[in-house]
């Protein structure tokens, strides 16, 4: 009874809100829309210049795997909006795995982490794909072997001073060139902070239905300032009705509303990263808005923020030219030389 009241008063405050935003570029009502210039950062990991360019040589190295041959940024890389293109992820020896690749853009401003949020931060993030047997599977006693009798153990003593080499360390350096991975600078923002010609007609009444809560409901899940609720929510997906489904957040918090329920991921870069939802089976936005348009294909344990809606096709065309607009131009990303 107390779940069902939150949704309703949420809806409530929803409706409440949309009706009190000005679609004016720069209005106050809308500035909750945009990203704290600083992404969060523990006091036991600040972010450091050392650290994130260790960071950034460990993300990209394939000898961090098992076979040698598959880095972290073989399934998060920036040539795929920092995912990896395909449906599902590949894992060790090119194991076919069942969640896509999530990205990693803006996860420094995520409370949790992971589509069933087995990861509460990113130094916990980092090490897991590592030692799974099913993904990089890394011995790591041999990892740290390596690291400490190659080049690595200069860079890691100038990211961490007087610290020995260790998973602690690695994870650090991981998680802090993961939080350097931002983005926050889309013709959105710019329209957020003033500018009139940041966006058109069109996309300025894709964001109108997209936070009214009577036609697109996006809001609800994918909310302010990172488009995302840090929530977990089954979506009704065909997969779900499959024998033996992906359990999702059931398999770390067993309760009846979080089977098959994922995590929200943000939709900032959202054009850079087909296809979506956390089995892959969407391949275009528009696809995504069909979707949510018919209020799922499995009904049953159907989040209660999931519903049909009543859009035109007009509608759905504008609300997916917003989420186009919220894209950060990509800049040219330069590669790290790995140390010997």
């Amino acid at each position: 009874m107390k779940r069902l009241v939150l949704v309703v008063l949420l809806a409530v405050s929803l409706h409440a809100l949309a009706n009190d935003y000005v679609y004016k570029a720069g209005h106050p009502s809308l500035q909750e829309w945009l990203l704290p210039k600083d992404v969060p950062t523990p006091k036991d990991n600040p972010l450091t210049p050392a650290k994130v360019e260790l960071g950034k040589m460990l993300f990209f190295d394939p000898r961090l795997s098992g076979d040698g041959n598959m880095s972290c940024a073989s399934c998060h890389s920036p040539l795929f909006g920092w995912s990896d293109g395909q449906k599902t992820a590949r894992g060790h020896k090119s194991m076919v795995l069942g969640r896509a690749s999530p990205v990693v853009v803006n996860t420094g401003y995520n409370d949790i982490q992971m589509w069933d949020g087995r990861e509460k931060t990113l130094e916990d993030q980092s090490i897991g794909p590592m030692r799974n047997t099913a993904e990089m599977n890394m011995d790591i006693p041999k990892l740290i072997d390596f690291l400490s009798e190659s080049e690595y153990k200069e860079h890691f003593e100038e990211a961490f001073p007087g610290e020995p080499i260790g998973v602690e360390q690695i994870a650090k350096a991981l998680a802090s060139f993961e939080r350097t991975i931002v983005s926050r600078d889309s013709p959105f923002d710019n329209w957020v902070r003033g500018d009139e010609n940041a966006l058109t007609a069109q996309q300025i009444r894709g964001f109108a239905l997209f936070v009214d809560p009577d036609k697109g409901n996006c809001a609800v899940c994918h909310s302010a300032p990172n488009f995302t609720d840090n929530g977990f929510h089954n979506l009704g997906l065909a997969s779900f009705g499959e024998e033996n489904p992906d359990l999702g957040r059931y398999t770390q918090r067993p309760l009846r509303l979080m089977k098959g329920a994922f995590k929200t991921p943000t939709i900032r870069d959202i054009t850079l990263s087909a296809p979506y939802f956390h089995d892959g089976s969407a391949e275009t936005l528009m696809e995504v808005v069909e979707h949510y348009a018919i209020g799922g294909v499995v009904k049953e344990n159907r989040s209660p923020n999931m519903k049909t809606l009543n859009l035109s096709q007009q509608e759905k065309e504008d609300i997916v030219a917003f989420m186009e607009s919220l894209t950060t131009p990509p800049k040219a990303f330069v590669l790290p030389i790995l140390p010997l």
